[in-house]
């Protein structure tokens, strides 16, 4: 299921000049869950283009993975005015877009605390659950989650950094 392209579910469609939809290819199974796009992300109409984007792809290529061997979303699909995090609201709203992208999923990863927040819903630290492996439920069944930092993240971190090169290793050894 896809939003409508004229889709007006919560306020985000405001300020969109896309609806930002998944890229990849399905039948890896493998999904990367950001929050949300980004200025690059809402202008091409494609996830992760941005800085976090080039960060991204620098790990997984370091891993040997390449964005046709997963699939990169976001819990919502419309930038949030001044990059800041979408609402529970505004998640919500897309969450039945997210379900059904993942409902073929083999693992979800979700990329920093507010996808995690939405997928999984832990409210702490990131530090306390980066790289510990668990499940989440999507429509009914559980799928193996593993959460992890933002690309974003890892600029200024680089503890941060090395989680995420290790959850990009972890996908490649055990997933792909």
């Amino acid at each position: 299921m896809r939003p409508d392209p004229n889709c007006r579910l919560c306020g985000l469609c405001e300020g969109r000049t896309h609806i930002v939809l998944p890229d990849g290819d399905p039948s890896t199974g493998i999904f990367l869950v950001g929050e949300a796009p980004g200025e690059n992300e809402d202008i091409q109409a494609r996830p992760f283009v941005g800085r976090s984007g080039k960060i991204l792809e620098g790990m997984m290529a370091d891993a040997g993975l390449k964005r046709s061997d997963v699939v990169i979303t976001n819990t919502v699909k419309c930038r949030p005015p001044g990059n800041r995090d979408p609402t529970k609201e505004e998640m919500a709203a897309c969450r039945p877009f997210l379900d059904s992208e993942l409902e073929d999923a083999k693992l979800v990863v979700g990329l920093g605390k507010s996808a995690c927040r939405d997928l999984m819903g832990f409210e702490g630290a990131m530090a306390e659950i980066v790289n510990v492996p668990t499940t989440i439920t999507v429509n009914g069944r559980q799928v193996p989650f593993i959460p992890t930092y933002h690309p974003a993240a890892t600029i200024y971190k680089k503890n941060s950094r090395a989680e995420l090169a290790r959850t990009m290793r972890i996908i490649a050894e055990e997933y792909r």
